[in-house]
């Protein structure tokens, strides 16, 4: 839902009456008299907010204290001042430093103010829309750095593993799937594209690398049994072993090489587990549980063929999946 409420703090219980009563036919009006207390409406309704306006001068804070405090924790309201015309200067000031859309000087033209107030709520509009556009073209765009990760994994399996990398892979994606894998995150404050490649470039590198680091440790392991152990003892404290299964715990070894942040390094105990599935995946069976998820060694044989649009149906079940959490 998107915000339609204005909220006017002032310190002065008969102008909130009157704004109230002035602007209420045009939006809804949410009160406070102090700066404190319009910062507890704001904590509590705050997504609720489309404008706020606030007087400078009152007890103990003044408005433009608010107002950044607005900016700093909801940064598409829409924040006003009013004040009398001996305080322009604090007003231009709060524009000046960002904290303010507008000032609307004391005592009040009504109809400037209906107007400036439809212009706030407009503008807020606009803002929302542009908020769902960056949102949708950000989810976008983290859906397609989830699927390079994918086909990075299958580049990074072919050639540094055996030949039968695939059944292993489909595995980890069907793991990653059952344990809430997110969307990556992108963060373009901090990075550009170019350096989003390269983070990512040296995140597969470091992945190959921990393959081959684990390929002495799982591929001389001859049957399920120590297999799995292996397994444990690689994600010490994640896995149970019983009988001929093994639970894992935690969804960070399970979905962390999918949805982690480009710039953090993988150690080696986050790739144990599609390194384990590169020699084991081929006759590994997931199961859901209450504790965590579950795999178990059955026979190689026994599974069909993959399909020759395996990994796209993956990708595309999470990506699916992963927007659908946002």
């Amino acid at each position: 839902m998107r915000p339609d409420k204005i909220l006017y703090v002032d310190d002065e219980p008969m102008a909130l009456k009157y704004f109230e009563r002035l602007i209420s036919p045009m939006a809804p009006v949410l009160t406070a008299l102090s700066v404190e207390e319009g910062k507890a409406v704001l904590q509590a309704r705050g997504g609720e907010i489309a404008v706020l306006m606030s007087d400078q001068r009152m007890p103990g804070a003044h408005g433009n204290e608010l107002l950044r405090y607005a900016r700093d924790h909801y940064p598409s309201m829409v924040r006003m001042l009013t004040t009398a015309y001996s305080e322009l200067g604090e007003a231009i000031e709060a524009i000046n430093t960002g904290e303010i859309y507008r000032y609307v000087t004391k005592p009040w033209d009504l109809e400037l103010l209906r107007a400036d107030m439809r212009n706030a709520l407009e503008l807020s509009e606009t803002r929302c829309e542009r908020d769902d556009l960056l949102r949708e073209k950000m989810a976008v765009q983290r859906q397609q750095l989830l699927a390079s990760r994918v086909s990075q994994l299958a580049v990074v399996c072919a050639g540094f593993m055996h030949a039968d990398y695939a059944r292993g892979l489909q595995v980890f994606l069907q793991a990653a799937e059952r344990s809430g894998c997110a969307l990556p995150p992108i963060d373009w404050r901090s990075m550009d594209h170019a350096e989003l490649m390269q983070y990512e470039a040296q995140r597969s590198v470091a992945i190959g690398q921990a393959l081959a680091g684990w390929q002495p440790t799982f591929s001389a392991v001859t049957n399920p049994a120590d297999a799995l152990q292996a397994l444990a003892h690689a994600l010490p404290g994640q896995v149970v072993v019983a009988g001929d299964s093994a639970t894992i715990s935690g969804r960070e070894a399970l979905t962390w090489l999918l949805d982690a942040p480009s710039h953090e390094p993988p150690s080696p105990a986050l790739v144990a587990w599609l390194a384990w599935l590169m020699w084991w995946g081929g006759s590994a069976q997931l199961q859901t549980g209450g504790e965590g998820l579950s795999v178990r060694l059955g026979l190689a044989g026994t599974l069909p063929s993959l399909p020759t649009d395996w990994m796209a149906s993956a990708i595309e079940r999470l990506s699916l999946l992963a927007t659908d959490a946002l």
